[in-house]
């Protein structure tokens, strides 16, 4: 199969860390111009700093994706800087799990603001641009939280599970010129579970995270993805550790 290096246009969210600062340093040393989107304007500083330095071209935006004009401001202004954007890494996520009788009302509303509607914000502020240039490419990195349930994530699990439903729904709504790809981590190297406040949850956790892969192994199914000719759609990867089961 021929692949494509054409350099695009590319804004990551949640690109402060983890998956995100991995898939933007991977892309931007792959010769793609780079906007690094995320709520830590000093890590991503360090991060835009970094692969100048090694070459790349990258910028940075103070990025809320729970914040819908937000997200849209944001979005046009890459278009402003480089007369377009041809693809958009929804990467923001959070994932404090817990028993549903742990009653944490709070934490279940915050992974559906920032995993569904954040997800939903990015989606609405590139559909114009990528309607009115005749193409794009919608990235999600999902979880396999998405096709499994397992004690403490059911709210999570919920959330990845729409992440996958709406992406495919984008993917069955929208023109072939619109391409649409979940990517599916399995236990990754990232700072998620450090935001566990549950105690059940985080025991569980750290059983469940015996077996890691570098955030970078994401970060490569993404290129893999977005390198593919424009009549190649590739709609889901799962990368998980060989280790798990």
């Amino acid at each position: 199969m021929t692949t494509t290096n054409t350099p695009k246009t590319v804004l990551v969210t949640g690109a402060s860390s983890g998956i995100g600062e991995a898939t933007a340093v991977r892309l931007a040393a792959e010769g793609h111009v780079v906007v690094l989107g995320a709520r830590r304007t000093d890590r991503l500083a360090a991060v835009t700093e970094r692969i100048r330095a090694d070459g790349g071209r990258a910028s940075a935006l103070p990025l809320d994706v729970t914040d819908a004009d937000g997200v849209r401001t944001a979005v046009d202004a890459v278009v402003r800087e480089h007369g377009r954007i041809d693809v958009i890494v929804n990467n923001a996520g959070v994932m404090p799990l817990s028993r549903l009788d742990a009653l944490l009302l709070d934490e279940w509303d915050r992974m559906i603001d920032v995993n569904v509607r954040g997800l939903l914000h990015g989606i609405a502020a590139v559909l114009p641009h990528f309607r009115r240039q005749g193409g794009g490419h919608v990235v999600t990195v999902a979880s396999v939280g998405a096709h499994e349930v397992y004690p403490t994530s059911a709210v999570y699990s919920a959330t990845k599970f729409a992440a996958w439903a709406i992406t495919e729904g984008l993917r069955m709504e929208s023109d072939p010129s619109i391409r649409a790809t979940t990517i599916t981590p399995g236990t990754v190297e990232s700072e998620l579970a450090e935001h566990i406040s549950d105690p059940e949850a985080q025991t569980y956790m750290r059983s469940f995270r015996r077996n890691l892969i570098p955030a970078d192994a994401i970060a490569r199914a993404i290129s893999f993805a977005m390198a593919q000719p424009a009549d190649v759609d590739v709609n889901e990867i799962v990368v998980r550790p060989a280790a798990q089961r």
